[in-house]
């Protein structure tokens, strides 16, 4: 077996799953809408850091400012100051339909034929972009090629355009109903125009998102942890298939799905805050309960459990506890890195996790260590944390993982590594489960290595397994999906730099699950 080289570039080891996005949005008469909307994406920022924008609307007129950059780099006082109104919503993205460019970065803005604005953010991704892309091609409502110049290729800029359209004979509200039974996949919504705030959340479920209260006002947010951030109580969530909308009236609630809930489980795991609840159920209580569930599973003797932190942390304290095993901060992590524009020179790339994570070597020296992580995907993090813990003098590294093997792709708003580069696939992949995770083992160079088991992870969540979207461990899609022809994050690019109609619909008709890797 040829391992990867023991320089580990930025890229090679920033190998986590990527957060989809966040959507935040406020009606308060009164407040200061726009800084409220930047609070609410600051507690969502960990969702996507690629681009933010805050759309805001004082009854005339909507105004839209976005840029690439986290959320802090984006807006400061002077730009929220030029954002009066009573209506806002708000985005933070990490692309999975669509490239990196300020052109898909939202909200996105359209004009409907009557003159009135639109903006809208989402959250997810659609599984019917190609169809959808060519119906607002046949209309007229996206460009056929890109022709040199820069245009949106995002789903969500397809939802938005194919709304103004149908909104020029009738209301946003009306026009949404119909529009919203024809979106597959998943997708939260927050959208408005120059009076009104509206949110929806697909059929199923799938990605979080809930409804809280203010003294003067309404919320809508992708977690709980936003709404505590900006003085909301919350009220309730969202429920799959509901459209609410949101005024001087009230709020109004319609259905246009029966709700079949599959949420993703993996926003217990790893995506959501800790601090946020899913389906009344605490994520950090979840996490907790995993890493006991896990010490249960996959008991070994030792002297310290450690966790990768941040994200490993609750499984681990959870691992502690059900083991015995006393619980150590074994990884210092360096709070501030994160996305940045300047590339790393070859001497500082070269040092690889060493930018994230340090470790204390007077506590590990000596030491029969288990480490806790929330999962592995291409598993050159847990490389390269494995030999920096052995360099720094561990004994022995036992490795616990508080989610199942990542073997399948996710279509439904998170992006993971293709099936090829996953490391359950490639190591030992086509054998046993034991052949599989002894290959991953010494792949990464531990001592022992367990996961959790899908069971347990589902049992920590005190959610029926019915309700829940597990697609990435065990391969088994609750949306139908259409051909790889017609799926993908760059679709709409393919669309628009002059792939034919039929072949990025081929399969569309005879809608089925890719085949597993």
């Amino acid at each position: 077996m040829n391992l990867p080289p023991t320089t580990d570039t930025p890229d090679q080891v920033e190998n986590e799953p990527r957060e989809e996005c966040g959507v935040f949005g406020v009606w308060a008469p009164g407040e200061d809408v726009a800084k409220l909307t930047y609070y609410g994406l600051y507690a969502l920022q960990h969702r996507g850091q690629e681009a933010a924008g805050i759309a805001v609307a004082d009854g005339s007129q909507v105004l839209v400012f976005k840029d690439l950059g986290l959320v802090s780099q984006v807006f400061d006082e002077q730009t929220l100051a030029a954002m009066p109104g009573h209506v806002a919503i708000g985005h933070c993205r990490y692309s999975t339909t669509g490239s990196v460019t300020w052109e898909n970065a939202q909200p996105i803005f359209r004009t409907t034929a009557v003159g009135t604005g639109l903006a809208l953010g989402h959250n997810g991704n659609l599984v019917n972009t190609a169809e959808l892309g060519a119906r607002a091609r046949e209309l007229g409502l996206v460009s056929g090629r890109l022709a040199g110049s820069m245009a949106a290729t995002s789903d969500s800029d397809v939802i938005t355009a194919l709304l103004a359209h149908a909104a020029a004979d009738k209301s946003i509200e009306q026009a949404a109903m119909e529009l919203l039974p024809t979106l597959r996949g998943a997708f939260c919504l927050t959208f408005m125009d120059e009076h009104t705030l509206y949110a929806a959340r697909d059929p199923h479920g799938v990605r979080p998102l809930c409804l809280g209260r203010l003294d003067r006002g309404w919320v809508v947010a992708s977690e709980t942890a936003a709404l505590d951030i900006v003085g909301a109580s919350f009220v309730r969530e969202i429920e799959p298939g509901e459209l609410l909308a949101i005024d001087a009236d009230g709020v109004r609630s319609m259905r246009f799905a029966n709700p079949t809930p599959k949420g993703c489980v993996f926003e217990f795991v790893y995506l959501a805050r800790p601090d946020s609840t899913i389906s009344g159920r605490s994520v950090h209580a979840t996490r907790v309960d995993i890493g006991r569930r896990l010490a249960v599973e996959h008991p070994v003797e030792a002297d310290l459990v450690i966790p990768v932190p941040e994200s490993g942390t609750p499984a681990a304290v959870g691992y502690a506890q059900g083991s015995g095993v006393p619980y150590g901060q074994g990884l210092m992590k360096n709070a501030y890195v994160g996305r940045t524009f300047i590339q790393p020179s070859q001497t500082i790339r070269q040092l690889g996790i060493r930018l994230k994570l340090n470790p204390l070597r007077e506590v590990i020296r000596g030491k029969r260590l288990i480490v806790v992580d929330d999962s592995i995907v291409r598993g050159n993090t847990q490389r390269a944390l494995i030999r920096m813990l052995r360099e720094a003098g561990a004994l022995e590294i036992h490795v616990r993982i508080a989610s199942p093997p990542v073997k399948w792709p996710c279509f439904y708003g998170i992006d993971f590594a293709s099936p090829a580069e996953l490391i359950a696939n490639g190591v030992g992949g086509s054998g046993t489960v034991e052949e599989m995770v002894d290959g991953v083992r010494r792949s990464i160079g531990a001592d022992s290595l367990g996961y959790i088991s899908i069971d347990s992870m589902i049992a920590a969540t005190e959610q029926p397994s019915s309700r829940l979207c597990c697609a990435c461990f065990d391969g088994t899609y609750p949306i139908a999906l259409p051909g790889e022809a017609a799926i993908g994050k760059n679709v709409l690019e393919g669309m628009l730099t002059g792939s034919t109609e039929t072949e990025l619909l081929a399969d569309n008709a005879n809608a089925s699950a890719l085949s597993r890797p």
